[in-house]
């Protein structure tokens, strides 16, 4: 199973972006599915994350400015950023929790392998 990224790239503050992460491979289901953000030097923290039933959660930092969502049938997540900020420079990062079998104790963590976002004042 991997999951691939799409849709980072070069940004002015206060323009928009929407990244893409597409699961592909022995996929029996995924639940929670999420972003993450890092940058040098710093630890990789929770941008938004939602549940297979569409619970979502996000990080104080981008409240009311990015967007999480997902298409069940097509293993995808999408991450709709507004109102970028130079701060939100960063390498996205997808999660997965991916399920190879009917059995819970085939879940697994699953990380995509990052895509650049910047953002120029």
């Amino acid at each position: 199973v991997q999951l691939q990224a799409s849709g980072g790239g070069l940004v002015q503050a206060g323009g928009s972006l929407r990244l893409s992460c597409a699961a592909t491979g022995r996929i029996f289901s995924i639940n929670d599915m999420g972003w993450y953000r890092q940058t040098p030097g710093k630890q990789r923290e929770l941008v938004a994350e939602i549940t297979r039933g569409g619970m979502t959660n996000y990080a104080d930092s981008v409240k009311d400015r990015f967007v999480i969502s997902r298409d069940n049938a097509k293993n995808t997540v999408y991450l709709q950023m507004d109102s970028l900020k130079p701060e939100d420079t960063a390498v996205y990062y997808c999660k997965a929790v991916v399920r190879a079998t009917a059995l819970r104790s085939s879940e697994y963590g699953l990380w995509g392998p990052g895509t650049q976002v910047t953002v120029s004042s």
